[in-house]
């Protein structure tokens, strides 16, 4: 039976339930009970992900916030038992069914807090266009989180995770401005694909130029170059593109891979694939592999690497599969 919810309190319970799972006190059954919330209504997801960005955005006074909410909460509530670690890591292989359970889900298997505030997002496998304005377009890889500041004719980007190419056709005065880890990439006129997986990130400029500035440091990019950083690298040097087929495959989606590691294929095959696959041999994820794969037909990547290392498989629940 859905939850009885008067429409008028339905942000400040959705407040709720996100100073609960940011509190590190989510049970698996709380977790449930607010997957059967969200989906009593539009208004509730709606409500849910209105409350996850101004926790996003409200920064230190959402701390704040936070803890008076999860006091209240708690006040309201009956005892619940506390998730330890073996528990949460144990619920991974279960969470298409248990959902959201922590800011930073356990192996990655399903968005975080902050990818599930973003304005946009794309599940696995999916892409998606959007005309951010009239003169801003962007064009979304799988898992990929963006967040948009302001509105109408100039607005900001925020990638939180993924990857995406963004065009801009504005102003020299008035560049769009993309935010991604602790560095921003700014661009009146030109096209950048820009890649935020776990804090790293590769911004490469495709048609035009771009500005990339981090940690007090800027470089200036034109078509054809890209340039790394993350929270614990500075930014480098720009560099030309060794591939440019493989850099816009995913447009086409396609993944080409030469002379990589497995370990990284799978990586970034799980960013496409149902589930997680999981390398258990470490010499294993050493080998090299060569392929172009379609990533709407990704079923039998992990036959295909049975049958080209002979290594042993083990399927478990959740979609989590073992090799080595």
């Amino acid at each position: 039976m859905a939850e009885p919810v008067d429409d008028s309190n339905l942000l400040e319970r959705a407040i709720d339930w996100v100073a609960l799972l940011r509190s590190g006190s989510a049970t698996t059954d709380d977790a449930d009970r607010l997957q059967r919330w969200r989906a009593q209504s539009p208004s509730h997801e709606d409500a849910f992900r209105q409350a996850a960005r101004l926790y996003r955005d409200l920064g230190a006074m959402g701390a704040e916030l936070e803890r008076d909410k999860v006091r209240s909460l708690a006040a309201r509530s009956p005892v619940r038992r506390l998730v330890n670690r073996r528990s949460l890591i144990g619920g991974a292989i279960a969470a298409s069914a248990v959902g959201y359970l922590a800011i930073k889900p356990p192996l990655e298997m399903w968005p975080s807090l902050a990818e599930m505030s973003a304005d946009y997002r794309t599940g696995k496998g999916e892409q998606l266009d959007v005309a951010l304005a009239e003169n801003v377009s962007l064009k979304l890889n799988t898992q990929t989180s963006i967040a948009v500041r302001g509105s109408g004719i100039n607005p900001s980007v925020e990638l939180i995770n993924g990857e995406a190419v963004i065009t801009a056709k504005r102003q020299q005065s008035e560049p769009l401005v993309v935010v991604a880890a602790a560095g921003k990439i700014a661009s009146a006129m030109g096209e950048l694909n820009i890649r935020c997986i776990d804090g790293s990130v590769l911004a490469t400029c495709l048609a035009g130029s771009i500005t990339v500035t981090h940690g007090g440091r800027s470089v200036e990019l034109t078509a054809g170059q890209q340039v790394s950083y993350s929270a614990t690298d500075p930014l480098g040097r720009p560099v030309a593109i060794t591939d440019p087929g493989s850099l816009s495959a995913w447009r086409e989606k396609l993944l080409i891979f030469k002379d990589k590691p497995l370990a990284a294929v799978i990586s970034e095959i799980n960013r496409y694939r149902p589930g997680k696959i999981v390398i258990t041999d470490s010499e294993l994820g050493r080998r090299l592999i060569n392929g172009t794969f379609h990533t709407d037909k990704l079923d039998d990547f992990v036959a295909q690497v049975r049958q080209l290392y002979a290594v042993k498989v083990r399927s478990l629940l959740g979609g989590l599969v073992l090799l080595g």
